[in-house]
């Protein structure tokens, strides 16, 4: 029986969760007006660095008094500089439901050995019990784990006068899931996922009660030169005006001033975010007339409209073992990369076997529904070898 290939092919076949899709008609000429061969401290290179800041609080739009700062390592380097700048004071509670909040707790549990730690957990696919949550603690969680495709539905269960800080990591959230910074003591991203930007930048935004825990408690380990956010016991202001702490590349910094520029030219945070949650319903149509896919995420109120993560649901592959489940995902994205209609879009390599659509506001949703009839076509395709 025939298998015809789909006729269409999406604009921009990039489905990858990070680095993520650039934005519509992006192109090289958009950054025809970096600083490069400048140093970061000219004023030429320091106005940029100030404007990336200033364009993240517009489009974002935290609380006036919230420090927002560029960072290293990306959103990995701007979470672990929160934890072991910030930690120590009290207890701390770890939400793990996905593979990067387990590296946080590890940094929480067996790195800096917190006394008084917990790490609550949940298989993939779910959250854990929020109502376990004490707030007399830090509480360390991802708002939106890129890995499951669970995130939390809104910031309703931290309460307002809880006693320790949280310290979110929202980098596929920030621009695509409304955060509710007045819930959130710190929240980092990283430039290359929501807009689409450059990676090696990590971006943390800091609540008034974050700084003063910073001024007031001093860690009990050494502070590697990166991760240090205060002098003589203040906060280093220089930091969350564009005086990075090492240097940034202004080629990524121009990049991610054209990402914020289209950003704000679509619309701002409101059209970013209705662009993610287009293209999550075209999966979505997708998924309910599709017998052999599901959503990994359990609870539909739950589930990511930026990493769109996908099992298998039927009982002839079920039945595989977990590495074969994971032969015939690869052979599936193989086969559609082969054909140029659509890249990176496998199950993360610790998450369980299946699929993982980008669908952040970078991204079409027609381009998304044209992906879905090529991995119709892929599947029938494996199914048949």
């Amino acid at each position: 029986m025939l298998n015809p290939k789909p006729s269409a092919f999406p604009k921009n076949p990039h489905f990858s969760s990070g680095p993520c899709a650039k934005r519509p008609g992006w192109s090289l000429r958009g950054l025809e007006h970096a600083t490069l061969g400048r140093s970061h401290r000219a004023k030429a290179g320091a106005e940029k660095l100030a404007r990336a800041i200033e364009l993240t609080r517009e489009i974002l739009k935290p609380p006036a008094d919230y420090r927002i700062g560029i960072v290293p390592a990306s959103d990995t380097g701007a979470v672990e500089m929160a934890l072991w700048s910030l930690l120590g004071a009290r207890g701390v509670d770890v939400l793990t439901f996905d593979s990067f909040s387990r590296d946080w707790a590890t940094d929480v549990l067996a790195q800096l050995k917190i006394p008084g730690a917990r790490n609550l957990t949940a298989p993939p696919g779910e959250l854990p019990d929020l109502s376990q949550i004490d707030f007399r603690n830090d509480v360390v969680f991802a708002w939106n784990g890129t890995t499951t495709g669970v995130r939390v539905p809104n910031a309703g269960f931290i309460p307002a006068d809880r006693e320790g800080l949280t310290i979110c990591d929202a980098t596929s959230a920030a621009f695509a899931q409304p955060l509710d910074f007045s819930k959130l003591d710190v929240a980092t991203f990283s430039w290359q996922k929501a807009l689409g930007g450059e990676a090696a930048h990590g971006m943390l935004i800091l609540s008034p009660r974050a700084v003063e825990r910073l001024e007031s408690h001093s860690p009990a380990w050494p502070l590697p030169k990166l991760f240090r956010l205060t002098k003589n016991g203040k906060l280093n202001e220089g930091v969350f005006r564009g005086e990075t702490i090492n240097t940034p590349s202004l080629l990524c910094v121009e990049d991610y001033l054209d990402a914020l520029g289209w950003a704000k030219s679509v619309g701002g945070q409101v059209e970013l975010m209705a662009r993610a949650d287009r293209s999550a319903r075209a999966v979505a149509a997708w998924v309910e007339k599709t017998p052999w896919l599901d959503f990994l995420a359990r609870d539909p109120a739950t589930r990511s409209n930026t990493s769109v993560c996908l099992r298998f649901a039927e009982p002839k592959i079920l039945g595989l073992t977990e590495d074969r489940q994971r032969d015939f995902a690869r052979r599936i994205v193989s086969l559609v990369e082969q054909e140029g209609a659509g890249f990176d879009f496998a199950a993360y390599r610790d998450a369980p076997p299946g699929l993982r659509i980008w669908c952040g506001p970078t991204v079409e949703a027609s381009d998304v529904a044209i992906l879905t009839q090529w991995i119709d076509w892929a599947y029938a395709e494996a199914r048949r070898a």
